[in-house]
This record gives C-alpha cells, structure tokens and sequence, in this order.
C-alpha cells in the first residue's frame, strides 16, 4: 500500500492533481482563520464553552462549526463553510423528480447538468445570504442562542451596518469554497466540496488527541484519570467501528442481470452478458443525508420552547435534552423515517425495469416489466432496513460514548456518526481516483490482495 503512495508521484499528470489539491485545500483553511471585523474574540469564545455545555456534541452550532473546520467558533470568513453549496445540491436533487423541466434537463447531459449546476449556485447565493443574516442578528444577541442566559456583548457596534457587513463577507467567503471545491472536482482528486468538509472535520483530531493526553494525566494535578490500557481499549473500539463503517459505505447487494440481445458462442455457451454482469443495490444509499436531517431537526424543539415560554412546553422540553433515552429514541426515529424518505425519492424501480426492458436487460427469474419493478422495491425495502438500523446504531455511538466514558464531545464525534461517515466515504472515494490512474499507469493499486470496488462512488453528498 505505502509503494502505491510513492507510485502516485512518479506519475506527472496524477502528481499535479494531488499538489493542486493540497494547495486549494491550504487556501480553505485560510479562509477558515481570518476572523471577520467587529466581533470581540474573548466573549465569542466564552459564549460556544457556554453553548456546548448547554447542547452537547449534536448541537446545530456544533455540527456547523465542526464543517466548517472551527471557523463558527472563530467568526472567520468562511463561517458558514460550504455547506450552503451542500445544502443547495440536496435540494436540487430532492426537488428534480417533482418537477418536469429539471426531470427534463437532467436527462439531456452535459448541457442540462450545466444549467442545474447554474441555478444551484444561485440558490447558494441566496441560502447564504438569509443564513449569513440570522448569524449576525445571533452574535448581536447572544443571550437567544443561550436560551435566554445572560452573556456578554460579542459584537463591538450592533446595527444594519454590522449585519450587511457581515452578510456581504460570509456569502463572499462561501462562494469563494464553492469555486474552490469545484476547482478540486474538474482540476484535482476527489469531490471538493467533500474533500473540503472532510479536512474541516479532521481539523478537529489534534484537539481529540489533546482531549486524550488529558484522560491520561490530569493537567497540573498528575492524578491519573485514565490507565493506558483504557486508551488502548478506546482504540480498538475506533478500528472495530471504523472498520464497521466502510463495510456498511461499502456494502451493496448485487443484483444480476443478463441481456437477451447479447449472442451466445458456439456450443451453447452463454455470451459475455452472462459473465456477471449485475445491479449493486447500496445498503446505505442515502448515506450521510437522514444523520444531517435529523440533527437539524431536534434543533428546533429547544429553540421554539426558549422562544415561546409557556409553561407546559416545560414537560415536553426534557424529551428533546441532548443525550437523554427520548432524545436518542427520537433520533433513531428520524433517521429510519428519513433514510427512506431519500430512498423513496431518489430510488426509482419502475424507472429502472423500464430501462432494462428498453436494453433487454432482465434479472434472472423476474419478468420483464412490472415484476422486475416490484422485485427491485422488495429488495431495496429490505436491504434499506438494514442499512437504516446500522447507521442508527452508529449514530448513537459518540452520545454512548460521551456518557458511558465521560468522553468529552471533541473525541467522541469520532466514534461514529457523521464525522467517521463522512471521512471513511470520501477518503475511500479519493483512493479510488487515484488508483484508477496508478492502472492506467501499470501501478499496482492500494490493496495487495484485490483492489477496491469499482462500483458506483461513494459521494457523500448525493
């Protein structure tokens, strides 16, 4: 595997794509430490301590500065990351079945794609704007995010003037990260806007590994707090889950098919479509989204409660306390709810039976037709069930692990979730790209035994 690494730069064109890479990734976490004018740092720093004791690891604030690779917590440039571009492709790509025209545009290639790449930037263009907004009225007043707690002043001089300001800078500097990810997909390795959000999340693995050294030794006390056995323990958990995780970004059923238009050879012998030609039907085929969906949405309960004030909201507010058994029950909900919600949307079998039978393609046993859409239904149901149930479960983990282990948030998002997703999906992504071009060199690839799965890519985002 280390030879395939050395290979990668023996080969100029693949060598210019990786440096190219690395160097538009320094710029993103340039655009993540230059802060923004008029916001004292001091205060801004007390209030996220204050604001991560109050909403735990699965805080919207936390998951937005955590992809955005501390920028939030530093109000730098690109605060809002390049999760406005992210969040305008998903809806581009729930709202193309609904609508005709982009139905239409998207089945006419290179020219359609462009179009809807057009319109989702502008759709960018605006998210940023409403949510580079609402980030400014919220440092204006702090005391709202805090659920009505008393803070100190974080903006130097609140007004119209701070909030445009602000508007203007954070859009430019997410704009600037949607160039910059694109730059990376036609010109670099890998998906940008994943690899992006992918280096912004391990920018938090040095402060994990600090948060460790701490388990380890007190700091100023020398009381030791953890043994380096449990440390060693602790790791063997993270390989096992990490191991785990690719297996279910991995795993897909393979469906066969055979074509009836292919001809047979000589003797009786079957042509090449019977040579394992099939369908891989993912496990996990909404990967990262229900996780994404389902945090945002347990972040709105507290705020309306705080807003509201009534007082029998106070008997339904413990049911959405980060960590607690109905918060973790509801967050198991969500995730299965929208894990098929995102099948159901984007997973289409009467569309693909009817694309077999137009190539003369069928599955082996099944009809041509309505059979073929209903085995795909049945199969996809099923193996969504299982992928729904594992992501549950691993979704749960760092909240596990937070509280049974008195982790701290920082170490424990790598123990499942959207964190170790994320970087096990785009990491594998990228290694295929780059293996793809050591063969085509006559290099061998990054497995000795095999090579990685030349199935559908594992994007995060779609």
């Amino acid at each position: 595997m280390f030879s395939a690494f050395f290979n990668s730069f023996k080969i100029p064109e693949l060598r210019a794509k990786i440096f190219f890479t690395l160097g538009i990734i320094a710029l993103c976490r340039v655009c993540s430490n230059i802060p923004c004018p008029g916001i004292d740092s001091v205060a801004l720093s007390a209030m996220f301590d204050d604001l991560n004791k109050q909403q735990g690891a699965g805080g919207i604030v936390n998951m937005i500065d955590m992809f955005s690779g501390g920028a939030l917590r530093a109000f730098a440039i690109g605060a809002l990351g390049i999760m406005p571009y992210i969040s305008a492709s998903i809806i581009m790509q729930l709202v193309t079945p609904v609508f005709p025209q982009l139905e239409k545009l998207k089945r006419e290639g290179e020219a359609g794609q462009q179009k809807i790449i057009q319109w989702t930037r502008y759709m960018t263009l605006v998210i940023c704007l409403v949510q580079g907004f609402f980030l400014a009225k919220g440092m204006e007043n702090p005391g709202a995010m805090l659920g009505g707690a008393a803070t100190n002043n974080i903006v130097n001089n609140p007004g119209l003037s701070f909030q445009v300001m602000t508007m203007i800078i954070l859009t430019c500097g997410t704009m600037i990260l949607m160039w910059f990810g694109e730059k990376i997909t036609d010109h670099g390795v890998g998906n940008g806007a994943s690899l992006i959000i992918t280096v912004n999340i391990i920018d938090r693995l040095p402060a994990a590994v600090q948060g460790m050294h701490r388990l380890l030794r007190q700091e100023g006390t020398g009381e030791t707090s953890f043994t380096m056995i449990h440390v060693i323990i602790l790791l063997g958990i993270f390989v096992l889950i990490t191991a785990a995780t690719v297996a279910l970004t991995q795993g897909v059923r393979k469906v066969p098919i055979q074509y009836a238009r292919t001809a047979t050879g000589g003797g009786g012998g079957q042509g090449a479509a019977a040579q394992g030609s099939f369908l891989p039907l993912r496990v996990n085929f909404a990967n990262v989204m229900p996780i994404i969906f389902a945090s945002a949405i347990l972040m709105f309960p507290p705020l309306v409660i705080n807003a509201v004030g009534w007082n029998w909201l106070r008997y339904i507010a413990p049911l959405f306390s980060y960590g607690t058994t109905s918060y973790m029950a509801i967050y198991a909900i969500l995730i299965i709810v929208f894990a098929f919600f995102w099948v159901a949307n984007q997973f289409n079998p009467i569309q693909m039976a009817d694309d077999l039978k137009r190539h003369g393609g069928y599955i082996p046993g099944i009809r041509p037709g309505k059979p073929t859409s209903d085995f795909l239904d049945r199969a996809m149901t099923r193996i969504t069930t299982a992928g729904a149930l594992f992501l549950c479960v691993l979704s749960l983990l760092p909240m596990i692990a937070a509280q049974a282990l008195s982790l701290s948030p920082v170490i424990a998002d790598f123990f499942g979730g959207a964190t170790l997703l994320i970087i096990c999906g785009v990491i594998i992504d990228t290694l295929r790209q780059i293996e793809s071009h050591l063969m085509m060199h006559h290099y061998d690839g990054f497995l000795q035994k095999g090579r990685l799965r030349r199935g559908r890519g594992s994007r995060v985002f779609g």
